[in-house]
């Protein structure tokens, strides 16, 4: 009788295990992607940034947005995170036009008015698109490729084919898997997960100066991650511990004075 009722219950759990299981595995784009699909101008207020529109190899039309370098300064190539449109990242974009640095920041396919559906493979394209429209504009020596959080996958892999003065990458990872499993250790995720972004393979094969920042805080994605992605990476190569910082802190703590020390550009207080 008690080895029957065990048996029973073990499993009842073993069926609400697996449906736990399969509502992850059909649901994973929605917890992996946060698109906000909606096309949003900039600040009139806020830096002269320009909209500018990209076509992906797939044909996909994506919306960018472009503020012009001063003088002979920088172009930040910026890949964002996975819930961050375009339009809200105002203060990001307010330092980097107080340093008079540019920037090219693209809208993923199904974010920020760009057409399509967010996949690893979509957002590769997005990348490529965005690296040829900066490319043809600027030589490489001026081109920064920057990535935070989910775009650090994307610009690892960008940078391992295309040239830049130097990668920066900003609370990053090893693999998207890396990351689920701190987040769902109870789920087989290295089963279930189809984007798998596996910077950890493809660092090495990047062959630029490599600056990484993490808040040794992050709530996201652990600090461990971001050490581990370094340790793989060639030299010449800095890690920044921002102490006390959290995933989405970073700027506000203090991030652009340690990229404008590594890219040895000045830049007033308000900037940093």
């Amino acid at each position: 009788m008690f080895k029957r009722i065990a048996l029973s219950f073990v499993g009842v759990v073993a069926v609400m295990y697996l449906l736990v299981v399969g509502v992850a595995w059909a649901d994973q784009d929605q917890l992996l992607y946060q698109p906000d699909p909606r096309l949003i101008a900039p600040e009139t207020d806020g830096p002269p940034i320009e909209v500018v529109r990209l076509t992906a190899s797939d044909g996909t039309k994506l919306v960018a947005w472009y503020l012009p370098p001063k003088g002979d300064k920088p172009v930040m190539l910026y890949f964002s995170g996975n819930a961050q449109g375009l339009a809200y990242q105002k203060w990001r974009w307010r330092r980097l036009d107080k340093a008079g640095v540019g920037f090219l920041a693209v809208g993923y396919r199904g974010y920020s008015g760009s057409e399509g559906k967010p996949s690893e493979a979509g957002l590769q394209r997005d990348g490529e698109a965005a690296y040829a429209w900066v490319a043809a504009r600027y030589p490489e020596q001026r081109i920064v490729i920057h990535g935070f959080s989910l775009g650090s996958g994307v610009a690892v892999q960008l940078a391992t084919h295309h040239p830049a003065r130097a990668l920066i990458l900003e609370a990053p990872y090893t693999s998207t898997v890396d990351a689920a499993k701190a987040h769902y250790p109870f789920l087989p995720v290295g089963l279930l997960m189809r984007d798998r972004y596996p910077s950890i393979d493809r660092i090495g094969q990047v062959r630029m100066p490599l600056l990484v920042i993490h808040g040794d805080r992050d709530s996201v994605i652990p600090y461990s991650l971001g050490r581990r992605l370094f340790g793989a990476a060639n030299d010449p190569k800095q890690f920044i511990t921002m102490e006390g910082s959290d995933h989405n802190t970073l700027v506000r703590d203090g991030l652009y004075g340690y990229v404008w020390r590594y890219l040895n550009e000045d830049a007033p207080p308000g900037a940093r």
